[in-house]
């Protein structure tokens, strides 16, 4: 069980929370941006085993998306 920490709530159980994924820049939308620049972002992600950026969302706690960095070996929360 992982214990999230929520900016607003405290730290709460993963229960609580609906996983959002990693956090990804997408490329920006006034740009143009090419076909293989969102064909990197959409399919080509690296499977790390290291820290990553994750989005949650507090769907019984105070309702909001948050950015948490976790380190997937270890599980902890760096931020």
């Amino acid at each position: 069980m992982l214990l999230i920490p929520c900016p607003n709530c405290g730290e709460r159980d993963e229960r609580e929370f609906s996983y959002g994924g990693r956090a990804i820049k997408y490329p920006d939308l006034n740009a143009l941006a090419s076909i293989q620049a969102w064909h990197e972002v959409l399919h080509l992600r690296d499977n790390s085993t290291e820290v990553i950026r994750e989005s949650w969302y507090h769907h019984s706690g105070c309702e909001c998306w948050i950015e948490i960095t976790r380190n997937l070996m270890t599980h902890e929360f760096e931020s």
